[in-house]
């Protein structure tokens, strides 16, 4: 299969056990679901190509949403760049760019991954570097899949810090000015909270604290009654949480429709500020 001109793929490392957290990041608790789940969900319903996980070996992951590959990192302990080159390597032939992130971005907005992929498409550019909030976002950042070879060349030769990289190909970076001068970014992460990630246990209770975004939520046909009818907002991090706020429970008899096109049942599906529900009558067709 050839590669996609145009085709964007999503690469997420899960990583191992966090010296800080003692525990794999992947597998904690996110409103029901997990960081992983709601990483890799986000991505994959945010590009067009596929979207592949990037565990270490031998390392157990928690539940994946449906069509999410996975990718064993060859080698443990060498650290996210053998990781990248694995999920490069393992989307190369499907897709042309790759936005590669870390599992522990619990903010992470579908406009900045869009952000991020946009300035891609110059053909000069190998990868399109963010530097959000005063730090190099290397793992939060778009990539050419073609990129693999080279990041396994330097990963054999003892660079494997993602800083070597920048040193051979050409790179574009991001500041918080350009990142934001995409109207998306300004509405709906205005202070690049993409970028922030979970390093300890009081990060994680902090992050986890916090209200989940606010959507739109609207019922159709026989699902209106009782008091639903008409649009309402409410907070919700997940599908279920959305339906259980107008109280509604995701099962045979109903269907959700997320932003107009994605017809689904995934009860963990991340929503976002901006997003849009709509819940529908299966029975009737929906």
């Amino acid at each position: 299969m050839s590669t996609g001109a145009d085709t964007a793929a999503g690469v997420v490392l899960a990583g191992g056990r966090s010296s800080r957290m003692g525990t794999p990041k992947s597998g904690l608790d996110w409103h029901g679901s997990t960081l992983l789940y709601r990483t890799a969900a986000l991505v994959a319903r945010t590009v067009d190509g596929p979207v592949v996980v990037v565990g270490a070996p031998g390392q157990k992951l928690p539940e994946l949403p449906a069509g999410i590959a996975v990718v064993d990192d060859p080698v443990e302990g060498l650290g996210p760049m053998q990781g990248i080159a694995a999920g490069l390597a393992a989307v190369a032939d499907r897709a042309a760019t790759a936005f590669v992130c870390s599992t522990d971005l619990p903010f992470l907005h579908p406009a900045f991954v869009r952000r991020v992929l946009r300035a891609m498409t110059a053909p000069e550019v190998d990868m399109v570097l963010p530097v959000a909030r005063g730090f190099r976002q290397p793992l939060a950042a778009g990539y050419r899949t073609t990129l693999a070879g080279l990041i396994t060349k330097l990963v054999a030769e003892g660079d494997l810090r993602p800083g070597m990289l920048f040193k051979h190909c050409q790179v574009l970076q991001l500041d918080d000015t350009q990142l934001l001068a995409d109207t998306a970014m300004t509405r709906y992460d205005p202070d690049l909270e993409s970028v922030v990630n979970i390093n300890t246990p009081e990060d994680y209770a902090q992050a986890h604290g916090r209200a989940p975004a606010e959507i739109t939520v609207q019922c159709f046909g026989a699902l209106a009654g009782g008091g639903r009818r008409g649009a309402r907002s409410i907070r919700a991090a997940t599908l279920s949480e959305a339906a259980s706020g107008v109280g509604l429970a995701l099962d045979r008899h109903v269907v959700a429709a997320l932003n107009g096109d994605q017809i689904t049942r995934d009860g963990q599906l991340p929503l976002v500020s901006g997003d849009s529900v709509a819940f529908l009558s299966a029975d009737a067709g929906g």
